[in-house]
């Protein structure tokens, strides 16, 4: 074989090998755009699933918040008169209150807030109001506040509401004597202003409930007249930042309350001082008119 002939032959099989090399990463570029648009579709599959899963999610969440403003009592129209206002900070918070009629003589008063937000919170919120409302703790006197959280203590143990507790006021307004009696449970105190202008806040020591086991709370009194009016709060009305770093001291929020018309007032002011976006927690102010 001549020399040209041997370069001829090697050409050809070069040009075989480069042939072969073409065929192969032609076949792996059909694969790869098969298996691209395989991918593809299960991406797209796989985000339609996402969205009709956060659409439920989104319909669930909006029918568990009908639920727990459905449960909150309408605004009281004979005295005492009440007005109330609740901006969760999240769609499900864990803020609630309520009152009720024990008898004829004694109307009961209640705020709590339980740690967190949320399904869970929410539910622990719920559960706990239904507990109140319906006289559903056994062995309990309702008239008898420190009575009450003693019993809700027992009731709720952290432990088995995955490690949640909450906070609560309660009282217990006396129609015939003017009476209020109250107690509290690692709950801000609420704020009462007498007609002449005072202000006192009322509070009792003791710790969350669920948080310790055989906890006795002390039951303590305060004098209500005509047209005194007494605010129930929870710690989302008033701790907000004033500056970076700073929070609104709990006496002016209590100065400014004292002077309020009404709880929308209130929170106008607190967003105010907030700034925009959500408040950092929920928001809760029940307003009691005697």
């Amino acid at each position: 074989m001549t020399d040209l002939e041997q370069r001829l032959a090697a050409s050809e099989a070069e040009l075989e090998r480069v042939r072969a090399e073409f065929e192969d990463l032609n076949l792996l570029y059909q694969a790869t755009i098969e298996h691209g648009e395989a991918v593809e579709d299960q991406l797209a599959e796989a985000n339609l699933e996402l969205q009709r899963t956060q659409k439920r999610l989104s319909e669930e969440l909006t029918e568990a918040a009908n639920y727990i403003f459905s449960i909150l009592p309408t605004p009281r129209q004979a005295a005492p008169h009440t007005e109330w206002l609740l901006e969760p900070s999240t769609e499900l918070g864990g803020d609630s209150f309520g009152y009720h009629d024990i008898d004829a003589d004694h109307i009961a008063l209640y705020l709590l807030d339980v740690c967190g937000h949320g399904v869970g919170a929410a539910l622990l919120s719920v559960t706990a109001i239904n507990v109140l409302r319906s006289g559903a703790l056994p062995n309990t006197d309702f008239r008898e506040p420190g009575q009450v959280l003693s019993a809700l203590n027992e009731a709720f143990p952290m432990e088995k509401q995955h490690n949640m507790y909450f906070t609560i006021w309660y009282g217990v307004y006396q129609r015939s004597t003017g009476s209020l009696r109250y107690a509290s449970a690692g709950h801000p105190p609420s704020v009462l202003r007498k007609a002449d202008g005072r202000v006192l806040t009322l509070s009792t020591p003791g710790i969350a409930i669920g948080m310790m086991p055989d906890m006795m709370y002390r039951t303590a009194h305060a004098e209500i007249g005509m047209n005194d009016r007494l605010h129930l709060v929870s710690d989302g009305t008033f701790e907000v930042e004033t500056a970076p770093g700073e929070m609104l001291a709990f006496e002016t929020f209590v100065s400014r309350l004292s002077e309020s018309s009404s709880p929308a007032e209130v929170l106008d002011w607190v967003r105010a001082i907030n700034g925009p976006g959500p408040l950092p927690d929920d928001f809760s102010l029940l307003t009691v008119s005697f």
